[in-house]
């Protein structure tokens, strides 16, 4: 059972990410998902947003090293807003990482 998927520096991007969120729609095992340095844009980080909200399994995603602006930001907040899950999610914000906790 596949439980992490070490994707780092791999150069997904966006169209990538569209079908990675799409898998993630329909996974019952990964708890955790490194998407490190993968040039991945606010289209990207929409895709995983939408992903998210039916996702209940995934409870890390790590998006540092990429390019997401505050609009892509939005998108993901929103999204595990939504999440039934707790979940840490790990970002860059003005080249300072912080991870941001969310409860549900």
């Amino acid at each position: 059972t596949l439980l992490t998927l070490n994707l780092q520096a791999n150069k997904v991007g966006d169209e990538g990410t569209k079908y990675l969120a799409n898998g993630l729609r329909n996974n019952t095992t990964l708890q955790k998902l490194d998407l490190r340095e993968n040039t991945i844009g606010s289209l990207g980080a929409q895709y995983l947003a939408d992903a998210l909200r039916e996702n209940t399994v995934l409870i890390t995603l790590i998006l540092r090293d990429n390019t997401i602006s505050d609009a892509g930001l939005e998108h993901l907040a929103n999204a595990l807003n939504t999440n039934k899950v707790t979940m840490q999610f790990l970002i860059n914000f003005q080249n300072l990482p912080f991870i941001l906790y969310i409860d549900a």
